[in-house]
């Protein structure tokens, strides 16, 4: 199955109240961790790739390998990146063959946010490209993003309807109270659900997309830890509380972090136990076991658990 865009992903999930999990991709090991989850437990998912992504691995070995993974499977797969910083980004995805692409222009006013992503969704609209873009600001840091707690700032429903309408884009990454990276609360961990359903009052047949949303799963930071890493008193947003965001109206949920550490910790634990080891194939392949099952366990607790595909 060729790549397609999000468009019937999100009608279905707006119309079901689920999210689809949207996982970053960095290597061919976590491409395919990820679509062979995926395609085990029948769902669809999206592949996206940051611009710090796109350096290190290239548009073309990502291209390629995503490419690989939609002639291997019969799930439908979106193509789409994550936090395009400016247009020229954006363009260069659209060209490439990106079925999606984010612009983030939530660190400028909100004029200069409407403008430019007024500019990428007339671009992206003429060649059977879909936007998503953001407004309010989350807290933490992650590949290029980086927004200090005093910055960071929920959306205003007023606000973000007006975005909508004056941009045409066609998904909304909204601020609820998640943030970037591993620590996102220092105490108990709290979603503002009543914003969510302000926004989706509001805009009820725009999909709305929920970042910095990893669960920073506890077995996976303990692994990392007990085998040398150094992550100490690290949180994500748990699982019955994204399972909710999408119940309320989120359609897209994105997971980072999570897969980060089940890649640390598999190739640790390899490291650890089996010193001898040098084959990447060995720790790779560990990882690769490790990446599937964690977005396997996020399918069944969070996302389609029902085989929506």
């Amino acid at each position: 199955m060729p790549l397609v865009t999000s468009k019937e992903m999100f009608e279905r999930a707006m119309k079901e109240h689920y999210a689809i999990g949207a996982f970053n991709v960095n290597n061919m090991e976590i491409i395919q961790g990820i679509v062979s989850a995926a395609a085990e437990e029948n769902s669809p998912v999206i592949l996206q790739a940051s611009s710090s992504a796109i350096k290190y691995a290239g548009y073309n070995y990502l291209l390629k390998m995503v490419e690989a993974a939609t002639q291997e499977t019969n799930i439908p797969i979106v193509l789409h990146l994550d936090h395009g910083p400016d247009f020229e980004t954006c363009k260069a995805c659209i060209d490439a063959g990106f079925t999606s692409v984010m612009i983030d222009g939530s660190k400028y006013d909100f004029e200069e946010n409407v403008a430019l992503t007024k500019k990428v969704v007339d671009y992206a609209h003429e060649r059977g490209v879909v936007v998503e873009a953001e407004i309010g600001k989350l807290a933490g840091v992650e590949d290029e993003v980086n927004v200090s707690e005093d910055d960071a700032r929920y959306t205003n429903p007023d606000e973000a309807y007006e975005f909508v309408q004056r941009t045409g884009c066609d998904s909304l990454a909204i601020a609820i109270g998640t943030s970037h990276g591993a620590y996102k609360f220092s105490g108990e961990p709290r979603l503002r659900y009543d914003i969510l359903q302000k926004v989706k009052e509001k805009l009820p047949n725009t999909p709305i997309v929920l970042h910095g949303a990893s669960t920073v799963i506890p077995e996976l930071l303990e692994m990392c830890n007990k085998y040398g890493g150094n992550i100490p008193g690290a949180q994500g947003v748990p699982d019955e509380m994204l399972k909710k965001a999408g119940e309320l109206g989120v359609s897209k949920i994105n997971v980072d972090t999570d897969l980060r550490l089940a890649m640390t910790a598999s190739i640790r634990k390899v490291f650890a136990e089996n010193p001898e080891v040098f084959d990447p194939r060995k720790y790779c392949g560990e990882a690769r076991k490790m990446i599937k099952n964690t977005v396997q366990n996020k399918i069944r607790n969070v996302f389609c658990s029902s085989n929506k595909a």
